[in-house]
């Protein structure tokens, strides 16, 4: 276990731990990433626990992904990035206390790799900031005021074909197959319908 205790293995520890759990909780359940996260998490503890850390290190760290979430706000700045990557190799450096030399970690391998660190979750929010944005493609309240057919009679409940999909349906009044319905409402994934003709006549 002593190959663990070196500050540079250490340190990959810390940041596979970083990207396993940052992967798991992104993909839930995939059950193999969690294992990773564990793994690592279990490995870095380990050499924490026996390394110790500089306390003002993990803050300058913790510190650092403020500038990162700041630049995903306003991508053009590039400045909060440089920063981010600044704090983030600084802190890599000087985490682990050490009496052989003024470094703890070798600068380049930290240097790399909390540029690698930055990319991976640099891209994993554009990803899921994305994926918010996208409209769902079955969301039931952008049917509302559509026109359909009654596919099955609806005394109250049946089928109708709105938006080119079968859709369950209720209706307050009895609406023969074939008729055309129009959506005032919806409950859960029922929509709720009302005969076009009913509608006009009013």
């Amino acid at each position: 276990m002593e190959f663990f205790l070196d500050t540079n293995v250490a340190y990959l520890l810390l940041v596979g731990a970083v990207v396993f759990s940052a992967l798991a909780l992104m993909t839930p359940g995939t059950g193999v990433l969690e294992i990773g996260a564990l793994f690592f998490i279990l490995l870095a503890g380990y050499a924490v626990y026996n390394l110790s850390f500089n306390g003002w290190a993990l803050v300058l760290l913790i510190l650092s992904f403020l500038p990162l979430f700041l630049a995903l706000r306003r991508p053009q700045h590039r400045l909060w990035l440089i920063l981010s990557l600044i704090g983030l190799t600084l802190g890599s450096i000087f985490f682990f206390p050490t009496r052989e030399s003024f470094l703890s970690v070798n600068p380049v391998l930290a240097a790399v790799t909390s540029l690698l660190l930055l990319g991976f979750l640099w891209i994993s929010a554009q990803k899921v900031m994305q994926i918010s944005q996208v409209q769902p493609l079955h969301d039931l309240s952008s049917l509302i005021g559509q026109r359909g057919e009654a596919k099955t009679p609806l005394e109250p409940q049946g089928s109708v074909q709105v938006a080119g999909e079968l859709w369950s349906a209720r209706s307050e009044k009895p609406i023969p197959p074939g008729r055309i319905v129009r959506v005032i409402g919806r409950e859960g994934f029922t929509l709720l319908v009302e005969e076009e003709t009913d509608r006009h006549s009013k």
